[in-house]
């Protein structure tokens, strides 16, 4: 087990979720297998899924999972929203619902920060373990992280990666604008930057297909892209939306 830091004592750890009834329950089993010397915070945010999946979510909230539901699809960003208004934590992890990201890999992204190496850990999927991802994905990906990379003066080696972990106060100090998958790309720009060095470790994925339920597009990477180029344009504003140095 880790040695904790007395400066973070509470793991929040958002879900965004949206027709994953096939995976939220081993998700959510995994979970609660996780040793952790943090107490943890489950709130998983149902996004309008029309699947089934908010029975599943129903039988498995317990005091530990909290379940926060959308109405109507409204995108990866705005679920991650819905989730940070409710989160008590000092430190905040992302981690998705479909299987690609193994939450047994938590503590490799913990121990940076409470060794105060860090306040910002990527799990970087290429450089551990995975399952390897069509040419098509990986070549927009590696196009992705260079221009980030030369945008931001940076040497990061995963951008659109899910497993993402903060500390609070970092994002208290962003106003996230984003409802889609444009959250991974513009959270990056804005803690970039904001000279904030982010912390990479390997992980392992197992990354699915189109027809395994995937979500993520061709044309996300288009978006993706479109964003990174966007905020670099613009100064950073705090929480507030208050100009910064």
């Amino acid at each position: 087990m880790l040695a904790s830091r007395a400066r973070y004592t509470k793991l929040s750890v958002i879900i965004p979720v949206f027709n994953e009834r096939t995976t939220v329950a081993e998700v959510l089993r995994r979970i609660r297998a996780v040793d952790l010397p943090l107490e943890l915070e489950v709130l998983v945010v149902d996004d309008g899924s029309t699947d089934g999946t908010d029975k599943i979510l129903d039988a498995v909230e317990d005091s530990t999972v909290r379940v926060l539901s959308h109405s109507v699809n409204r995108g990866k960003g705005a679920a991650v929203r819905t989730g940070l208004d409710k989160a008590t934590g000092d430190l905040v992890l992302i981690q998705d619902a479909d299987l690609e990201y193994d939450p047994d890999d938590w503590p490799k992204l913990l121990d940076p920060v409470l060794k105060e190496k860090a306040t910002v850990v990527y799990g970087s999927r290429f450089t551990g373990e995975r399952k390897n991802m069509a040419l098509s994905d990986w070549v927009a990906n590696r196009f992705l992280v260079f221009v980030t990379n030369v945008l931001y003066g940076t040497t990061l080696s995963d951008v659109e990666t899910c497993f993402k972990l903060f500390d609070r106060a970092v994002l208290d100090d962003l106003s996230i604008e984003s409802d889609s998958f444009e959250f991974e790309p513009e959270v990056t720009a804005k803690i970039l930057g904001r000279g904030i060095r982010i912390y990479e470790v390997p992980i392992s994925w197992a990354g699915r297909e189109a027809s395994e339920g995937r979500k993520f597009r061709w044309r996300d990477n288009v978006l993706a892209l479109a964003a990174v180029v966007r905020y670099r344009m613009r100064r950073p504003t705090g929480s507030a939306g208050a100009p910064q140095a």
